[in-house]
């Protein structure tokens, strides 16, 4: 854990969030600036920068969370209508907190 971290913090439960999952290697909640009707943050608990620091160890918990991903979709009414999941790795490519993190979004309807 990363003491000046606010995902580590929301993770020790010094920080508040709205979970919808969690175990003991990562959790979801729902993204305080949603940019879309539905936007959640897979974190894993361990604190890993980037996808850039990403050890061979950590590909169990990397594998669980995108599998996990779609039973939360599913529960979150956004299975059939589609989502995304996005990965920011680095400030130039919109990574705004340092650890690193899965948006899963979706939600929109069709025009």
């Amino acid at each position: 854990m990363n003491s000046n971290c606010i995902f580590c913090s929301i993770i020790k439960g010094e920080s508040p969030a709205d979970f919808i999952y969690r175990d003991e290697d990562f959790v979801v909640f729902h993204n305080i600036r949603p940019s879309a009707p539905v936007h959640v943050l897979m974190v894993p608990v361990e604190h890993i920068e980037s996808l850039n620091e990403l050890k061979e160890h950590n590909v169990e918990v990397i594998s669980r969370m995108i599998l996990k991903s779609k039973e939360i979709a599913e529960e979150l009414g956004i299975k059939d209508s589609g989502y995304k999941l996005v990965i920011n790795v680095g400030s130039g490519a919109g990574q705004v907190i340092f650890h690193l993190h899965i948006h899963l979004i979706g939600g929109w309807s069709k025009s």
